[in-house]
């Protein structure tokens, strides 16, 4: 009973979220940059400030937030705390970054990163290799969302449904839902998921201490008491997250973040920059949010002790589980759940646009389908990370720092290379080269933490020293076109005359 409860309000509640989608993209199919490749992917570039504040904040908010935070709580408790640490610090970055990005891209009809290197370079197969390489770094991170809804709706459903088939319900309805709705739908549900997300989180932030501790009080002492290891670096356990390793990795992640694929999506779907200003000085008021679950977390320690693995990503929901009636679990496992359709969709969307526009439309054939082309990319794409899910598990927390550390070798490429005009191909791709070599070879012989630091700053630190050294002792390239048509710029001054303009133009 308990089960066909919690699972028949999952079930009215993901119908609910496709019809939103449906009902988001209702009515802009017609002509120009409303419809085609530039709505589905960027929402038509009309995005205003709610709409991109409630994506972005999804993006952010994903089922590793839900999870992957408790788990990690649970695990080794101090070190989590890098999460809100680089979240915050990467939208103070963004603030700058973002209306650049938009700006540019805006100004030259561009939809991605693959499209801005590709114009930076002027080499349309650079924009292609990107797209490969930025597709192999976000792989895991649709994995991670898959891992996280999946293992939602087996525990809600109290194991009548096994994890097998709730990774399939989780691929087939966010796979669905993007191929329908692109940005603007996945911007439309992210309000629900907010508001569901706000409210479950409070109220168990409120219920766990008092039902199980009789308060925060009597909890916090016995967390001073009985588990002081997991109050003070490097956390519980010899892991090796330590000082060092929390501060590389929160400089690290907060300067990847800003040139994240989806990351980059929300930036461009937005009307203007000031919506992107707005959204960076919000932003950081979500991240609140994150030390409920890592704080239940560590709650679980005491209520379901034993947790090894992967297991421990059950912490959060093992106490509501085993404490609330279904229907409330149904909903919490909603809130949960739409934690990973939301970013999981802008994922597969992001890698569906880079193919479509930068790798699928150099054949001729595809040329003037990318939307469709797009379409089947990311079918494929979901079901790559369904197969990764089946064949290659792996904790939540992991799989987001092996997308990270990957992507963030690109930050030469895209970052320096959109306000350095100096930096030559040649050199960011020998950069590039050494930075991903670098960053596998750690990664994959287990040795991240490296030194006590982060893997993927080291990598990242020889990536941008051998594009130094290439680009100074390398030929120079020959470019002809002017510094304002290759590099990226915010142009506040530009911005308010052509606001001005076009209110005159109303008037």
């Amino acid at each position: 009973m308990n089960a066909a409860v919690a699972t028949s309000v999952f079930g009215v509640f993901m119908v609910a979220t496709v019809a939103l989608g449906l009902l988001a993209v209702r009515g802009r199919r017609g002509g120009g940059e409303g419809s085609g490749l530039a709505e589905w992917s960027v929402g038509g570039r009309s995005l205003g400030t709610v709409f991109i504040w409630v994506l972005m904040a999804g993006e952010g908010y994903t089922s590793f937030s839900y999870l992957g935070a408790a788990g990690w709580g649970y695990n080794y408790g101090a070190p989590v705390l890098y999460v809100v640490a680089y979240m915050s610090c990467g939208y103070a970055v963004g603030y700058v970054v973002g209306p650049m990005l938009w700006a540019y891209a805006r100004k030259h009809g561009l939809v991605g990163i693959t499209d801005m290197v590709a114009h930076r370079f002027g080499r349309p197969w650079l924009g292609a290799l990107v797209a490969v390489l930025a597709t192999v770094f976000l792989l895991p991170y649709i994995q991670l969302q898959i891992t996280g809804m999946g293992v939602v709706v087996s525990t809600i459903s109290y194991g009548a449904i096994s994890l097998n088939w709730a990774y399939f319900i989780a691929f087939a309805v966010t796979t669905g839902f993007v191929v329908v709705s692109g940005l603007r739908g996945s911007a439309w549900v992210s309000v629900l998921k907010d508001v569901m997300v706000i409210a479950t989180l409070g109220f168990l932030a409120v219920y766990v201490p008092m039902h199980y501790f009789d308060g925060y009080g009597p909890f916090l002492d016995r967390l001073v008491t009985e588990k002081s290891e997991w109050l003070t670096f490097p956390g519980h356990g010899d892991s090796g997250l330590g000082q060092a390793w929390f501060v590389t990795t929160s400089f690290l992640n907060s300067l990847t973040v800003v040139i994240f694929p989806t990351t980059v999506a929300g930036y461009l779907g937005a009307k203007n920059a000031d919506v992107l200003r707005r959204n960076a000085m919000w932003l950081p008021a979500y991240n609140v949010l994150l030390f409920v679950p890592m704080l239940l977390g560590m709650a679980a320690l005491f209520v379901v002790p034993g947790l090894v693995g992967a297991e421990s990503n059950l912490a959060l929901f093992k106490l509501v589980v085993d404490s609330l009636p279904a229907w409330s679990v149904g909903i919490i496992g909603v809130a949960a759940a739409l934690s990973s359709i939301v970013p999981m969709a802008v994922f597969m969307l992001v890698i569906g646009t880079m193919w479509g526009r930068s790798v699928l439309s150099l054949v001729p054939r595809w040329e003037q389908r990318q939307k469709g082309a797009a379409q089947v990319v990311v079918v494929i794409a979901g079901g790559l990370a369904l197969l990764l899910t089946y064949t290659a598990p792996n904790t939540l927390v992991r799989l987001s720092l092996i997308s990270y550390e990957g992507m963030a070798q690109l930050l030469p490429m895209v970052l320096l290379g959109l306000m350095w005009r100096r930096l030559t191909l040649l050199g960011a791709m020998s950069g590039l080269v050494v930075g991903v070599g670098v960053v596998c070879g750690f990664v994959f012989t287990e040795n991240d933490p490296v030194w006590g630091v982060n893997a993927g700053i080291v990598a990242l630190g020889a990536n941008l020293a051998v594009a130094l050294a290439v680009t100074y002792v390398g030929p120079r390239e020959r470019d002809e076109r002017p510094d304002d048509e290759v590099l990226a710029r915010d142009d506040i001054e530009e911005e308010a005359r052509i606001a001005a303009a076009g209110a005159g133009a109303v008037g």
